[in-house]
């Protein structure tokens, strides 16, 4: 069985292994009592260092919708904070879609990534005027929304109507390469996602995405991270004197109240003019920024 973590320590649980389970693996393969074994391994970590967050222990189709694009690229220790604050300001669908964008913005401040601050916004009002205020349970007609892939389509499915949808995230890989993938680099997640889909429990389907999540946590801060031997892995790239950091100072100048032309923002950023005026034409193909001579929040 797995061992609890020590209160007084701080330190994670060690992972629970069955001292055979490479021998196990390397002569039986993927067989029955293989995915079994795999199942019991991560249930038992779960029901004693389940990681406790405020969507999880509080869930709604709505809660759900804010966390994982609030998750996408960053991690939950990081969101927990900033979903909190989140919900006490725009408790449901409704408050949402209302408020102006600067609002939405404003309390996003901090977080990262912006645009995902307009494509939440966005998703409200659409699931407003196009769903009767009820969000989606199908992954196809979620992935029409602005900012939502395959992955969040289907998690948001799995957390918010409990349903068995086959899906990838940074910790889900990690597990299966650190289990089934011991020895090989460059792993597709082509290759995965049938042991994913051989492995889901369909009665409890948000319960075992859970348990895969935080095993994968676990996995990265006691025996290092699996994930950089998927083909998919990305190192992050440097975030000061990025593109995506001058973005964050342009939107954060314009939440100021300013109305400014290009020039005089990027004179008051120190940024050449064509780098300015390039960011903020995507800023306002995707919304965020509203066109015209002087510069303005959508």
């Amino acid at each position: 069985m797995a061992r609890r973590s020590s209160s007084s320590s701080g330190e994670p649980p060690p992972p629970f292994f069955v001292d055979s389970w490479a021998e196990f693996y390397q002569k039986y393969g993927v067989c029955a009592e293989t995915l079994t074994h795999f199942r019991t391994t991560i249930f038992n970590h779960y029901l004693r260092h389940r990681r406790d967050f405020s969507w999880r222990d509080e869930i709604s189709p709505y809660r759900v919708l804010v966390s994982e694009i609030m998750l996408q690229q960053t991690q939950t220790t990081r969101v927990a904070p900033f979903f909190a604050r989140f919900m006490r300001r725009f408790p449901t669908l409704q408050s949402l879609a209302a408020a102006p964008f600067a609002e939405v913005l404003g309390v996003w401040k901090g977080l990262g990534y912006n645009r995902r601050a307009r494509y939440l916004q966005d998703a409200a009002v659409k699931v407003i005027d196009e769903w009767g205020g009820i969000i989606p349970d199908r992954p196809e007609v979620l992935q029409t929304f602005s900012g939502i892939g395959p992955a969040t389509a289907a998690s948001i499915c799995v957390f918010a109507y409990n349903r068995p949808l086959v899906f990838i995230e940074t910790n889900i890989r990690t597990v299966f390469l650190h289990f089934f993938f011991p020895a090989a680099d460059c792993v597709d997640d082509r290759e995965i996602l049938p042991l994913v889909e051989r492995t889901l429990e369909f009665e409890r389907p948000r319960d075992w995405y859970y348990a895969l999540m935080d095993y994968g946590v676990l996995l990265k801060q006691t025996v290092g991270n699996a994930g950089r031997r998927s083909r998919h892995y990305q190192r992050q790239t440097a975030f000061v004197g990025s593109d995506r950091q001058l973005r964050g100072k342009i939107l954060e100048t314009l939440l100021d109240g300013q109305r400014v032309t290009i020039e005089a923002l990027a004179e008051l950023l120190q940024e050449p003019v064509d780098r300015v005026q390039r960011l903020v034409n995507a800023l306002q193909v995707e919304g965020m920024v509203a066109t015209g001579p002087l510069l303005t929040l959508s």
